[in-house]
């Protein structure tokens, strides 16, 4: 007796991405609405403060320093080791990688571009912000200090805000912002929050960055999610210049590119009589002889004497035979054609 075979969960999930279509006709596309606005405002407000807050050497800036004296790294050696390799999952290179492979597999199953050049446009827009926002305030990291209690600001370091705490937000955080279900994002949301927040304490942790480092690095990455959705009209059109390249290139490559011909006016094979352009003096030659006076047309002359219709003329019959004449040097019929002949000696 022949039994089926138990489908495993693997089994499961290829099953259910078959039965997926090609090009989903419902993809989601995140809006600017009134609520997302209203959160880009406060976490663009909450960006200046910190920035405010260190720039003033405030309290914060001696929050910084008392976590950096108390050395985490010396207080907890034995996490070290695992928190050496967790970090690497706010480095913009392997996370960028990691990310534009799954991102890539689907743009592939579902034949649009949109995955990949939404994660292009906020590593674009991280790279521009968090790199000026960095080389603009020229923060010192802890490593580095100079000045016990100062803000290491202008001294020419680039920690501040903190990039693998932005980045972390931003890679990860892009697929909760990709998913096509309320559920997935969900869940998305909440996984990228407690990554990049481990990666952002991981770096408190090492000593390479402040504390305000890696708030304002929070808030950078959130600005970035956040503002997607002004971006979403021109992901739209560099998708449909990128298919457009695309289909031309494969006309071009298969030798289907036919160039318009332009059907004739008239039926084909009929001949076109061109009339030769007179010139002037002919011209004016032609307008003489239409505007001057033509002579009287002669009468015509006919010979004297009744003339009938052809009608009623009276038919003549001829008198005599129709026959020509007999030849005299042709011989009557019956003659033998030997006597005519000469004999030759």
């Amino acid at each position: 007796m022949r039994t089926e075979r138990n489908l495993t969960r693997l089994d499961r999930v290829f099953t259910r991405l078959d039965r997926e279509p090609e090009r989903p006709a419902h993809i989601d596309v995140p809006k600017m609405s009134r609520h997302r606005v209203v959160l880009f405002g406060a976490t663009l407000a909450f960006y200046l403060a910190i920035v405010w807050a260190v720039v003033i050497t405030s309290w914060l800036v001696r929050l910084d320093w008392q976590v950096m004296f108390f050395r985490p790294y010396q207080q907890w050696p034995e996490i070290h080791a695992f928190l050496d390799y967790y970090v690497v999952l706010g480095q913009r290179g392997p996370t960028a990688v990691m990310v534009a492979a799954w991102l890539g597999w689907r743009s592939w199953r579902q034949h649009t571009l949109r995955p990949l050049l939404t994660l292009g446009t906020s590593l674009l827009l991280l790279n521009i912000t968090v790199g000026t926002a960095k080389l603009g305030m020229g923060r010192l990291g802890p490593h580095y200090a100079t000045t016990i209690g100062s803000n290491e600001m202008g001294l020419g370091g680039d920690i501040f805000p903190s990039g693998h705490t932005a980045n972390a937000v931003v890679t990860w955080g892009i697929l909760a912002y990709l998913a096509s279900t309320p559920r997935a994002r969900r869940w998305l949301s909440a996984l990228s929050a407690v990554t990049s927040l481990g990666v952002g304490l991981t770096t408190v942790y090492l000593g390479t960055h402040w504390l305000s480092d890696v708030v304002l690095g929070w808030a950078a990455g959130l600005l970035i999610l956040l503002a997607l959705p002004w971006f979403e009209p021109l992901v739209a059109l560099a998708e449909t210049v990128l298919f457009d390249l695309r289909d031309r290139w494969r006309a071009r490559r298969a030798g289907t590119t036919s160039v318009p011909v332009p059907a004739p006016a008239g039926p084909i094979g009929a001949p076109v009589l061109l009339k030769p352009r007179a010139s002037a003096h002919d011209d004016a030659a032609a307008a003489h002889e239409s505007t001057a006076p033509r002579p009287p047309r002669a009468s015509l002359h006919l010979a004297p004497g009744p003339h009938t219709a052809r009608s009623e003329r009276t038919p003549v019959t001829p008198v005599g035979s129709r026959r020509p004449p007999p030849h005299p040097d042709r011989l009557p019929r019956g003659t033998a054609a030997s006597a005519a002949r000469p004999t030759g000696s």
